[in-house]
């Protein structure tokens, strides 16, 4: 009987071009994981560090915009811990979830500050912040976003309104649906109460009519929105 041969005897060996290049690669895969798992530490460890001072920032930008449109001294309350949030609301033209703000003094109800989009800008969507007093009235409105065009129709944010006495957004200023009427609230070329510019009509009327629609849904859900819990979100 043949006897058969040693199989080990006859298994290929690595010859040692194979085995440095095995080498090679391995120690390159090896100090790629390394870098990988070095880099991603770092990022998170960065991320971790400068959260916080991102948040706070953004949180004092956006308290500092809300400032604009609503006096401190006219609330007492921490308006980041007393919000809520709004889902999609076409009165308000807006398509995302979004938060609304509830000051208050002395524990009663003063204001809601909130945000709304115009959809028919001149040059697309203008984003806009209001205040509304409890007691029904406008009490500021600012421009926060916008694309019009530059010299025309950007006079709708008091920042580039050269009426520095008195910019065009002013106007909405403590007024209400008691002394401009839902159907006056319109510019002046369509028969309403608010001035336009002379040639660029269009961003005064979106401005005009957004405000005018969100002002009246406020004043007809204010007293549920004031009523709902810190962080829940509204439902009609």
């Amino acid at each position: 009987m043949t006897t058969p041969p040693d199989t080990m005897e006859n298994t290929p060996q690595a010859s040692p071009m194979q085995r440095s290049a095995l080498y090679i690669a391995l120690r390159t895969a090896a100090i790629l994981l390394a870098f990988t798992l070095v880099f991603t530490t770092l990022m998170a460890s960065a991320y971790y560090l400068t959260a916080p001072r991102v948040a706070a920032s953004a949180q004092a930008e956006k308290l500092h915009l809300i400032g604009v449109v609503l006096a401190p001294t006219f609330y007492d309350n921490d308006l980041f811990s007393d919000a809520i949030i709004l889902p999609p609301t076409s009165a308000l033209g807006t398509s995302e979830e979004t938060r609304l703000y509830r000051a208050r003094k002395n524990g009663q109800p003063a204001a809601l500050v909130f945000e709304v989009v115009a959809p028919d800008g001149y040059s697309g969507k203008i984003r806009l912040l209001l205040a509304v007093s409890h007691s029904g009235p406008l009490l500021a409105l600012r421009v926060t976003q916008h694309k019009e065009t530059p010299g025309l129709g950007d006079y709708i944010d008091p920042k580039k309104d050269r009426n520095k006495g008195r910019p065009w957004i002013t106007q909405f200023s403590d007024i209400g649906f008691d002394s401009v009427p839902p159907e006056q609230w319109r510019v002046k070329k369509d028969g309403g109460h608010f001035d336009q510019m002379a040639g660029a009509t269009i961003s005064a009327r979106a401005v005009t009519n957004a405000s005018g629609r969100a002002l009246a849904w406020i004043n007809v859900h204010r007293e549920k929105l004031f009523a709902l819990p810190a962080n829940s979100l509204y439902k009609e």
